[in-house]
């Protein structure tokens, strides 16, 4: 399947807005976009197309970050210092009375200067004539850091793919990690401790899967079968991104547990740890300015 034929903004405008209402008004990116794929009964081959050959980043995933902007700017929904994404108070909960094309039209007009914010948060005075967005507009500048660390860590040999993850684990908290992949080992790359509050600890093994595909289901059975009568938690880290159903896999009822980290969250961790990464704050100069004094 081609990016072409992946499912249209405008499409899960409404979704979204449905998805927030059955998960109770409040909810995390994977709990919305999930909902939003589950609502619209997407197939799973449109799931895995990627946004760039080059990035984890699915299309639909891509797709619904602009969905959630541009509901954003429209003032129907927020997000707090903690990513959480919750209906602003302007949203008065009649989904049917929303229209697509006019918060298309309305967000488009914004970016090209032509109206402005309402004091209630709601765009006014769009230009009817603008034509309405198909493809989501370039966000490349947005996530340029991103993208790079992405090329830095799929460039990595799996050797030194495999110490970033003991560093990673190790302040995150872990104690006694080691690797200890083998060939037939069904994935199991490590094992260590965690513990928590100082009290009750964890045994834990690791999988670390550097590449751009997605994770499916069976690689995820086929770990937690690997993880049985070994451990307590099985934690699964790729630079890729994990399907829909392999999330869903992850935490079926009546199996155990496991946490996934898909790429966008191990670029956020390796951020937060500042391990191979640090703030930079840059100025422009205006050259013209001094000329003109």
């Amino acid at each position: 399947m081609k990016k072409s034929d992946v499912i249209q903004l405008k499409q899960m405008l409404l979704p979204a807005l449905k998805a927030l209402q059955i998960l109770g008004g409040s909810a995390n990116i994977d709990e919305l976009d999930s909902k939003v794929i589950d609502i619209l009964q997407l197939p799973e081959e449109m799931q895995n197309v990627l946004h760039n050959e080059s990035g984890s980043r699915t299309e639909i995933e891509y797709r619904l970050a602009w969905v959630r902007t541009y509901l954003k700017k429209y003032g129907l929904i927020n997000n707090s210092s903690h990513g959480v994404w919750s209906f602003s108070e302007f949203f008065d909960g009649n989904i049917n009375s929303i229209s697509p094309n006019e918060i298309v039209k309305k967000v488009n007009a914004m970016k090209k200067g032509k109206v402005k914010y309402a004091e209630n948060g709601i765009a006014e005075n769009a230009d009817d004539d603008l034509e309405s967005i198909e493809e989501p507009i370039n966000w490349e500048e947005a996530v340029d850091w991103q993208e790079r660390l992405r090329t830095v860590l799929l460039e990595m040999t799996p050797d030194t793919f495999e110490r970033l993850t003991l560093r990673l684990l190790r302040e995150s908290g872990f104690t006694q990690v080691e690797v200890t992949g083998k060939s037939n080992d069904k994935g199991v790359d490590g094992k260590g401790i965690i513990r928590l509050n100082g009290i009750m600890s964890f045994h834990m093994i690791f999988q670390c899967k550097r590449y751009k595909g997605s994770v499916t289901p069976s690689e995820i059975r086929d770990f937690r079968g690997a993880m049985q009568g070994r451990a307590d938690k099985g934690l699964f880290i790729t630079t890729g991104s994990f399907t829909s159903e392999a999330k869903k896999e992850a935490v079926r009822d009546g199996a155990p547990p496991l946490d996934l980290i898909d790429g966008d969250a191990l670029i956020e961790r390796l951020k937060d740890l500042r391990l191979g990464v640090s703030e930079r704050i840059d100025y422009d100069i205006h050259e013209e300015w001094f000329t003109k004094l």
